[in-house]
């Protein structure tokens, strides 16, 4: 199993930033990818961004150019750095990932969820 536990969300005027982090602890045997999705209401939840363990990443267009997504300093930790934040980021974002862990392979995990309000 695997416990995600994410924090930094927050109230933020336009144009201001944010950094989420998410860590990652349990009984897993390798977690393949780490990532932050969001969801407003009334939508399906969407990938904001996503880092695999070799280190390659993943941003939406609509993000491309504010946000970065990083390794934190600890091996099973994750940050979304938001930059230049826009009323439309507003959501609750949650950390994933997909994991190996007992007989379960490539299985999802969630967070929470932690909430981002962004006033115009």
């Amino acid at each position: 199993q695997v416990q995600l536990v994410e924090s930094g969300g927050g109230l933020v005027q336009a144009g201001g930033s944010l950094r989420l982090s998410c860590a990652a602890s349990g009984s897993f045997t390798v977690i393949h990818v780490m990532g932050w999705y969001r969801q407003v209401l009334g939508k399906q939840r969407e990938l904001v961004a996503s880092i695999t363990s070799g280190g390659s990443t993943n941003l939406a267009d609509s993000v491309k150019g504010r946000f970065t997504i990083s390794r934190g300093n600890t091996k099973n930790t994750v940050n979304l750095q938001m930059n230049s934040l826009e009323p439309k980021d507003t959501g609750v974002y949650y950390c994933n990932a997909v994991a190996d862990a007992g007989y379960l392979y490539g299985k999802d995990y969630w967070g929470k969820g932690t909430l981002v309000t962004v006033s115009s």
